[in-house]
């Protein structure tokens, strides 16, 4: 990986998909795949504007990354999340065999490490706390936006 394209500069572009979901009213979580320092897909939470609860950014950035790269394994693939993946992305990270996760805040009520770490793939390296902070405030603003309404 080049000095330009760090886990920090992929994570702001997370970020960027977590602030139009906050627009949209959908909860900010954005993700980001790359292969070979290239983002592959970009995406964010579209449960309330797909009605379905199983839209997470997770989700579709790695039908998104699958697509693009006319595979379903993503062994070369890093995804960047701004929140910690919960059960179901974790699942779809262990089946798609993704090579490293990289995520913002811990989930401490639904993220994956609270029910069982081993739903991520024995080969997957994860990484937690990039721009922490930054992940952290935009789903605290956004919770707080919600209950003032």
């Amino acid at each position: 990986m080049s000095d330009f394209f760090t886990d920090e500069y992929f994570m702001k572009q997370a970020l960027m998909q977590a602030k139009i979901a906050f627009e949209k009213n959908e909860v900010p979580v954005g993700a980001v795949i790359v292969y070979k320092d290239q983002i592959i897909s970009r995406a964010h939470n579209l449960s309330e504007t797909l009605n379905d609860a199983t839209a997470h950014a997770e989700m579709q950035a790695i039908t998104a990354a699958s697509n693009m790269l006319g595979a379903k394994y993503l062994k070369d693939c890093t995804l960047y999340v701004t929140v910690e993946p919960c059960v179901m992305c974790a699942g779809a990270s262990y089946w798609s065999q993704i090579k490293k996760i990289v995520y913002g805040t811990n989930d401490d009520k639904r993220g994956y490490s609270n029910f069982h770490k081993q739903i991520i793939h024995p080969q997957t390296k994860v990484i937690g706390g990039v721009l922490k902070q930054e992940c952290a405030e935009l789903i605290t603003d956004f919770f707080y936006k919600i209950r003032q309404a």
